[in-house]
């Protein structure tokens, strides 16, 4: 199969946001912006317990609204600004739809849809 027939995803995130982009057609076409996920962040609690399990909570339902608009896929790549790509990759790894798709992560300032777009088809053309 060549990178062109792969399903290829690009996902910007920092810890509260990401964008999605995709194939328009999946399998072929322009990438398009497939979507816009957050995360509020954990609520002001007192008990720190309980803030860290909202946390861990809020963050593991931010993967799970992101991998829900990428199926089945065949490579990824994660940019952004912190540590939030490489518990993604984790994520990815250890939920047995994505295990097998390749990944690939570097580092990069928020960009506008536009230039975040324009990055990822470079990425993968």
């Amino acid at each position: 199969m060549s990178d062109k027939n792969k399903k290829s995803f690009g996902v910007w995130m920092d810890s509260h946001n990401a964008i999605i982009v995709g194939k328009e057609n999946v399998d072929n076409g322009e990438f398009v912006v497939l979507g816009h996920v957050k995360n509020a962040g954990a609520d002001n609690n007192s008990n720190e317990k309980n803030s860290n399990n909202q946390e861990i909570s809020l963050t593991h339902k931010f993967f799970k609204e992101i991998a829900a608009k990428m199926p089945n896929i065949d490579q990824i790549h994660i940019t952004g600004t912190g540590q939030s790509q490489e518990q993604f990759i984790k994520f990815l790894a250890e939920t047995p739809q994505y295990k097998n798709a390749i990944s690939s992560e570097s580092t990069s300032n928020k960009m506008s849809d536009e230039n975040f777009l324009e990055y990822i088809a470079e990425h993968f053309n």
